[in-house]
């Protein structure tokens, strides 16, 4: 392309988030873990799924074909979980994985990885640090 002699507005995208194609029939709900299924469609996160990030909003497409609506994902931050098995220990930054879109742990076996503790607080709430295009 030849150099710019005029103003040229760009189409930016927002950096840490990311709209993507809801899988038919299913409903994500706000601050749920999003999951990628085998055909390339986001959903509530289910063990083994690539992990997206975490809703933004609810996505209804409990009526609607693949990839009729999309969901808002937050791909990299940090959050507040309830992780189970977790204590001050874990400060040390284990690895942080979710069997759904709702259930944490520090668990491995046949679960997604999505972060890592950042900061223990109290019981089994922590600061969860995550990145999905970096798991």
């Amino acid at each position: 392309m030849p150099p710019l002699t005029e103003n040229t507005p760009r189409d930016h995208q927002i950096g840490e988030k990311e709209d993507y194609p809801v899988a038919a029939a299913v409903r994500v709900f706000e601050g749920a873990a999003v999951g990628e299924n085998a055909a390339g469609y986001s959903r509530p996160l289910v063990a083994l799924d690539k992990f997206q990030g975490f809703a933004e909003e609810e996505a209804d497409n409990t009526s609607g074909l693949a990839g009729a609506i999309n969901v808002r994902v937050k791909t990299k931050g940090r959050i507040v979980l309830a992780v189970a098995t977790s204590a001050i220990t874990s400060n040390d930054r284990p690895a942080v994985y979710a069997s759904d879109d709702g259930t944490f742990t520090l668990v491995s076996t046949a679960n997604t990885k999505i972060g890592y503790v950042s900061r223990w607080i109290s019981g089994t709430n922590c600061v969860v640090e995550y990145d999905a295009r970096g798991v």
